[in-house]
């Protein structure tokens, strides 16, 4: 890698920060009115408690946000609930046991570690920030304890490049540590002067550093140093010439989403915050007026003689003031007579509310949140909300892609580095994935999504096959040859897969054969201990029939010249 250049950073920093620049007016109208404290635009608003809500006078938005949130976590990654499953690109692979059995160890021990991290704890304030400012951006690294950690960067804190094919590739970052943090992550030995100072007097105090993870120009497969891997990451402190560190990643360790992109943009657009900020601030401006004219209502301006100018009077209820009748006067009279329309302004502000809800989904995650329980099913939540289902469709697809494929992607590349350090070793049963199995051979590892949203959006097309299978049932009745034309193999394979079933609860073609000769076989041996029962019964009941000349039988002997007495012997 080459050396730390601090003027190609520093370029390098203008030129994002001047592509991002045309954002940063909309993003803070979405802080000021829909959620406050979300933004870290300068580094001194890092550990800021100032209110920030000021102009907010009501807060359909901000909760319409939070709805989203719980909704997105609810209907995506539960916690509660697997959410995904790893795959190979091979069906048949996917059947073998010994493959199945290590995709379910690896996909029951990632949750597990999900679990452990903090995870669950990022990803609500992610959902926020992609709602209303259309995009988003973690870190996942390294941890020692928890083998790997995740750390939310405020929107404004971060700039984002992207690369030929539209993809992020680089992000950089300006936030502050305190002195004492710095210590502890980079040690004595690469601080500044004024750090280690610091660190001596007063560690709590603050001090500016940029971080910067780019593709590496140095890049060398072969070589397994980290100043060769597929990323580079360099941290440093302004104006100093040498770098705090400087590290490499095999995968992009940044979770970067966002919500739509037009175009070759490097920000999201059209998200519910940005699409309704119109309302929003119509909303803040119509609450603010109703309430003043109420009060003008309540408590209007008055207007009173000359003569009680210099006099005690009061205009609290209850009070008496005493007054000379005076031409033209009579005590005390409001301004001017306002009689405001509040049924009609509470009509206008519902509506508008309304719209807001509706622009976040509301009514959709709301759903999925009252009944985010085992016993909910994907079909429920596509039968009663199939349209909102079609309009979500393209943001969840850009989630699988941007967010959800990386951040699996990337665990699964820490949890396999740190495992094969113990295969082949006395701890190997530690190991967070098992060493694979022979006949995964070379097959490429697929993720299948199996969240409540990811089968509600498979379940859309299973509608048009479960009318099939009906029509199909009903016309029997009448044709019975109509099942000559349904194949009922290919419509269980592909049900399953619109459900996201599990794949060892559908069997193979060959042991589908099998099963199915054996019952023809069972079948047929059935018919012929039947068969032979029958002839033996009929057997048992001519020898016990008396053949006189007055039976058919006897009848038939005597043509044949034999007596026709006895039985069959």
């Amino acid at each position: 890698m080459a050396d730390f250049d601090r003027e190609y950073f520093s370029r390098r920093l203008a030129a994002l920060k001047t592509a991002r620049q045309s954002y940063e007016t909309q993003w803070r109208d979405i802080e000021t009115y829909i959620l406050p404290a979300s933004t870290e635009f300068q580094l001194s608003e890092t550990n800021d408690g100032r209110r920030k809500n000021q102009i907010i006078y009501n807060d359909t938005a901000t909760d319409s946000v939070r709805t989203l949130s719980s909704g997105m976590m609810g209907g995506l990654t539960s916690p509660a609930r697997p959410w995904f499953s790893i795959r190979t690109s091979s069906p048949e692979r996917n059947k073998m046991k010994a493959v199945s059995v290590w995709l379910e160890t690896v996909t029951k021990n990632m949750h597990a570690l999900f679990q452990r991290s903090n995870l669950y704890q990022v990803l609500p304030q992610a959902y926020e920030e992609l709602g209303c400012f259309g995009t988003t951006a973690f870190l996942a690294l390294d941890d020692d304890e928890s083998v790997v950690r995740f750390y939310q960067c405020p929107i404004g804190s971060y700039y984002l490049s992207t690369n030929h094919r539209g993809a992020i590739d680089t992000f950089a970052r300006e936030f502050q540590m305190t002195a004492r943090q710095m210590m502890d992550k980079f040690g004595e030995e690469t601080v500044s002067k004024s750090v280690k100072n610091a660190s001596k007097n007063t560690e709590d105090a603050w001090f500016s550093v940029t971080h910067f993870i780019e593709p590496n120009p140095d890049h060398d497969p072969k070589k397994p140093f980290k100043k060769a891997k597929a990323f580079r990451s360099v941290y440093f402190e302004p104006g100093e010439h040498t770098p705090l560190v400087v590290e490499g990643f095999d995968e992009f360790p940044v979770i970067a989403a966002r919500w739509i992109v037009r175009g070759q943009g490097i920000y999201g657009v059209r998200c519910p915050g940005i699409q309704c900020l119109g309302d929003v601030k119509a909303l803040q401006l119509g609450e603010k007026r109703g309430w003043k004219a109420i009060d003008k209502l309540v408590d209007p301006p008055m207007t009173g003689p000359t003569s009680l100018k210099t006099q005690k009077v009061s205009l609290l209820p209850g009070d008496v003031t005493y007054v000379d009748v005076t031409q033209g006067q009579q005590g005390f009279r409001p301004v001017y007579e306002i009689r405001p329309n509040i049924v009609e302004l509470d009509q206008k502000m519902y509506r508008i509310e309304q719209r807001i809800r509706r622009a976040f989904y509301a009514d959709l995650f709301l759903m999925i949140t009252s009944l985010d329980n085992a016993q909910t099913t994907a079909t429920e939540i596509n039968a009663r909300r199939e349209e909102k289902m079609l309009m979500l469709g393209p943001v969840l697809e850009r989630l699988n892609d941007e967010a959800f494929d990386p951040l699996i992607k990337r665990t699964f590349g820490i949890m396999l580095r740190k495992s094969e350090l113990l295969w082949g070793t006395d701890r190997e049963d530690q190991a967070l994935i098992p060493p694979p199995p022979e006949e995964l051979g070379g097959g490429e590892l697929i993720i299948e999504y199996v969240s409540i949203l990811a089968q509600a959006q498979k379940l859309i097309g299973s509608a048009n096959l479960e009318k099939l299978t009906g029509f199909v049932g009903n016309l029997m009745g009448a044709f019975p040859e109509a099942a000559d034309k349904y194949d009922v193999d290919a419509a269980i394979d592909e049900y399953a897969a619109m459900v996201g079933a599990p794949s060892r609860t559908i069997r193979d073609k060959e042991s589908v054969d099998a099963i199915r000769a054996q019952r023809q076989q069972a079948q047929e041996a059935q018919a012929q201990m039947q068969m032979v029962q029958q002839q033996a019964a009929t057997a048992k009941d001519l020898g016990a029939t008396p053949i006189t000349e007055d039976t058919a039988l006897g009848a038939m002997l005597g043509r044949m010249g034999l007596p026709p007495t006895g039985g069959i012997q």
